[in-house]
């Protein structure tokens, strides 16, 4: 209340210099004062109660004017309940025998209108009496000095409730160290103790709301949250100190952080629900408003059709209120709310609802309280009656003829009323022994020393619950946690789901979202990767990534990144680690295998039926005619080759490799050198028929076996210079069979064998039956009845067809998947192809005549090396004309023994 006396002149104020500013304040606030009150038409009004202690209140009985006007309609809960929980405690504690006996506390309640510049103006009544005042100067019209009532002394105040009003109050009350209890501000910053030292509040600060608020984000598994806050102490402090928090713990990022302006233009809370949804993987939203933004917000939502999308966490500004949600239940559905841990207090319920207008009087506005809660109107002196509104009969009763139900924080306000109460009593304990009543050492209660007794005061509040402060004036973090629930559409409501007492208790098994799912829904920037894929990290986000999979051989080495298997492992099939990779070798039930064996086992009986065969008729003119010296070699190069089949089959081991190198190449080798040695005689004998009748040099059998079996010494004397160099044994190829996808990968068992050097180790060969082809070519002329020149021919031809087919299958597939099994059965088939061309051509037809003609196989006449002469003269002539008549009639066989 502003400074008034009953005449005015002028009036000089001296405070000493620690006083200063607040001459200035006092100065401007009365020149200002009149205007504001013109503006109300009335004084502004408070509630006095005498007593010897007078304590100070200040509560927002009304809410924020409109522009021009101080304070709005009247808030029932947060104003009159809170106000009438002072009351309630002041008389409870003055009929306490036990508690400040003989002393009787007093009260001087303002109303702060929910503004926080208005609630400087109004605390400034509180300071009035400990500015010192020279008056001397001061007459009335008659001469006479002035009867100045002498304000009450204020030892301490109760409030205020909003925290930007607490922050406003508590700077002017520092100056004059009057102590300070808040019932419901929880800004962070008021537990600064170097600026606000005399300020304690009996409710926790928002950083361990905040605290609170991180541990159940956490809890129900989210990451990704949004943030909202009203502009102003409360809300963006307790944003603030929830980001501080968040980032100190780590694991949890914030998508969006909007301030709601103190004044928000049309469209604002749209705007805002837009920007929610540019992150709309965040669906929790951390919420620190007031009333009226936190219905604003869930209305642009409703209106947004996106009831059900966002997870609200309100802070306890929401708390456990109806008032909030009104008309918006379905989009606050899920909402989990926090509030100081209360009690409803049942002493507080039978006082209040007892209060009428003739037994509560000193409650200058519970006629407005009493209209606004019975929708009626008092009959009052200049007020005009409304016809539209029913006329109030003071016989309606609260609670029986309209809705009550305790606010909040009333508990909060009479465990502040009485932890200022304790702090007395202690005080007078230690300064007035044995004394009744107030001593001299404590008229006046000095401040400083009054505050270090709040400091230590420890009782058992109005809910059974303790009452204390640490060094910053702070209570302990206490928290109920509430979930609204519509369980049914005529039973909605909060439900009590957890604790948080430092850390938290929350039933997760209670919880209910919308629709009734009791699943926690997700709230995260990124949903976990998948077995197997890295997180690829956002950068700036810590909680946000991109899942890329571990692709080909990599397997998970850590969750951000991938790594290749070993060359001899593949991925498993969850790629968090390796497995050995199967070895495989050529099976002897693989279809790879039983062609090349079928025709192997056939080329071997009938290259031993020849066999056995040539050795039986050894001595019967086609066998000698054969030239039986070289068949022999010839068929044990042709049955090699077939032997080889199965040698290439076979599982992989040191001695199969050997094996493999010696005889892969030795048995065409020997073939080819046979047949090369035949082609040869044949051509130099006839070539040198043409020439002169003297017989060319090495023709005979013992001549014919020596040059063969140099031709294949060539060939073992590299097979073993390439052991010697490299020795045989086996490998597992793992890159042979290696496809994109790791689950056909598989490790090749087989010999140390590329395919260069098979190559290599057929080369030999390879020219020796080139060599054979181009003697069979040049002994195409030779009559049929001399030689076995033209069936030579005829195998070589083939036989180069066959591996001329060979070379691009075998090097064609080089790249499949199946290399080892296509290039080992196109080999060995080739072999095989090639050892029956030899067979079927050169040995065959004797062998049916030997059998099934025996008639024929006779001794033929031998010629000598003149006849063979004159048979190749013959020939040349005959060849030269192009006669119709190409053989000879009589056969005539060169004497093998010249």
């Amino acid at each position: 209340m502003i400074f008034h006396h009953m005449c005015f002149s002028s009036l000089e104020v001296h405070t000493s210099w620690y006083h200063t500013w607040l001459q200035l304040l006092w100065l401007l606030v009365a020149g200002l004062t009149p205007a504001s009150r013109a503006q109300q038409g009335t004084q502004p009004q408070s509630i006095k109660i005498e007593g010897d202690i007078t304590l100070g209140g200040l509560f927002p009985v009304h809410s924020r004017g409109p522009a021009g006007v101080p304070c709005g309609d009247v808030k029932r809960e947060k104003g009159i309940h809170r106000l009438e929980a002072m009351l309630y405690a002041l008389d409870q504690i003055n009929s306490d025998p036990d508690l400040l006996p003989n002393i009787t506390l007093g009260a001087r309640i303002l109303d702060t209108c929910s503004r926080d510049t208005y609630a400087l103006e109004q605390s400034l009544t509180f300071v009035q009496a400990l500015i010192q005042k020279d008056n001397s100067d001061v007459r009335c019209s008659n001469g006479e000095p002035p009867i100045i009532p002498k304000p009450e002394r204020v030892v301490g105040v109760i409030g205020a409730s909003g925290s930007s009003v607490s922050i406003m109050v508590a700077n002017v009350l520092r100056l004059f160290a009057i102590p300070q209890i808040s019932y419901a501000s929880t800004a962070p910053e008021l537990s600064d103790n170097s600026r606000y030292e005399f300020f304690s509040r009996v409710v926790p600060p928002d950083s361990y709301q905040a605290q609170a608020m991180v541990d159940i984000v956490k809890a129900m598994g989210w990451n990704y949250v949004s943030t909202l806050a009203s502009e102003g102490n409360y809300g963006e402090s307790g944003v603030d100190a929830f980001l501080q928090i968040s980032r100190e713990a780590g694991g949890l990022c914030i998508a969006q952080s909007i301030r709601i302006p103190r004044e928000p233009r049309p469209g604002e809370f749209e705007k805002i629900i837009k920007r929610l949804m540019e992150t709309s993987n965040a669906r929790g939203v951390i919420i620190f408003a007031n009333e009226d933004d936190i219905k604003r917000v869930l209305q642009a939502a409703k209106t947004a059709n996106l009831t059900g999308h966002f997870l609200f966490v309100g802070s306890d500004s929401w708390g456990a209120k109806n008032s909030p949600i009104q008309d918006q239940e379905e989009v606050a559905e899920g909402a989990v709310t926090i509030l100081p841990k209360r009690a409803s207090i049942d002493g507080f319920d039978q006082y209040f609802t007892t209060r009428s207008l003739e037994n509560n009087r000193r409650n200058i506005w519970f006629a407005e309280f009493w209209e606004d809660d019975f929708k009626c109107k008092l009959t009052r002196p200049g007020i005009k009656y409304e016809p539209d509104r029913r006329k109030c009969t003071g016989e309606e009763r609260i609670s029986q003829h309209s809705q009550y139900e305790q606010e909040g924080k009333v508990q909060f306000v009479i465990d502040a009323v009485y932890a200022m109460a304790h702090a007395l009593h202690s005080m007078h304990i230690d300064l007035c022994p044995g004394s009744m009543g107030v001593c001299e050492r404590m008229d006046p209660v000095e401040g400083r020393m009054l505050l270090q007794y709040i400091r230590s005061v420890n009782f058992n509040g109005s809910a059974g619950t303790g009452v204390m402060f640490n060094e910053n004036g702070d209570a302990p973090g206490r928290y109920d946690i509430f979930q609204y629930q519509m369980s049914n559409v005529s039973n909605p409501g909060y439900k009590n789901i957890g604790q948080w007492t430092n850390h938290l208790r929350l039933n997760s098994e209670e919880m209910q979202w919308s629709g009734g799912d009791r699943r926690i829904p997700d709230s995260v920037c990124s949903f976990p990767c998948e077995s197997g894929e890295r997180k690829k990290m956002v950068k700036g986000v810590p909680c946000c990534w991109h899942c890329e999979l571990c692709d080909g051989y990599q397997y998970l080495l850590d969750e951000f990144s991938c790594d290749m298997c070993p060359y001899n492992m593949r991925p498993l099939k969850n790629r968090t680690g390796c497995r050995p990779t199967p070895i495989i070798k050529l099976e002897w039930s693989s279809p790879w295998a039983i062609i090349p064996v079928f025709l192997a086992i056939l080329g071997i009986l009938a290259t031993s039926g020849v066999i056995v065969t040539f050795i039986r008729f050894n001595d019967t003119p086609i066998v000698r005619a054969s030239g039986r010296e070289l068949s022999y070699v010839l068929l044990t190069g042709i049955f090699l080759i077939y032997l080889i089949t199965f040698l290439m089959i076979a599982e992989p081991s040191t001695g199969v490799c050997a094996i493999r190198r010696l005889l892969l190449g030795l048995g065409m080798c020997i073939s080819y050198s046979a047949m090369l040695t035949k082609t040869n005689r044949i051509y130099r004998i006839f070539e040198q028929g043409k020439k002169s009748v003297t017989p060319p040099k090495f023709i005979s059998p013992t001549s014919q076996l020596i040059i063969t079996f140099i031709l294949i010494s060539v060939q073992v004397l590299g097979v073993f210079i390439w052991f010697g160099v490299i020795p045989p044994h086996t490998i597992i190829d793992y890159e042979e069979q290696k496809p994109p996808n790791p689950e056909f990968a598989r490790g090749v068992l087989k010999c140390d064998m590329s395919d260069l050097s098979l190559i290599s180790c057929l080369s030999y060969s390879i020219v020796l039956m080139i060599t054979c082809t181009v003697y069979a070519i040049k002994s195409r002329g030779v009559p049929e009845t001399f030689n076995e020149a033209k069936p030579i021919g005829f195998t070589m031809y083939t036989t180069c067809i066959i591996w001329l087919a060979f070379v691009p299958i075998f090097f064609g597939t080089a790249q499949s998947t199946e290399k080892m099994f296509i290039q080992t059965t196109t080999l060995t088939v080739s072999m095989s192809l090639s050892a029956t061309v030899s067979l079927g051509m050169l040995y065959i037809p004797k062998v049916y005549v030997i059998i099934f003609h025996p008639e024929q196989n006779v001794q033929k006449r031998k010629r000598s090396f003149k006849a063979v002469v004159q048979a190749a003269t013959v020939s040349t002539h005959l060849s030269q004309k192009s006669n119709d008549k190409q053989n000879g009639e009589s056969r005539i066989e060169p004497d093998r023994s010249q």
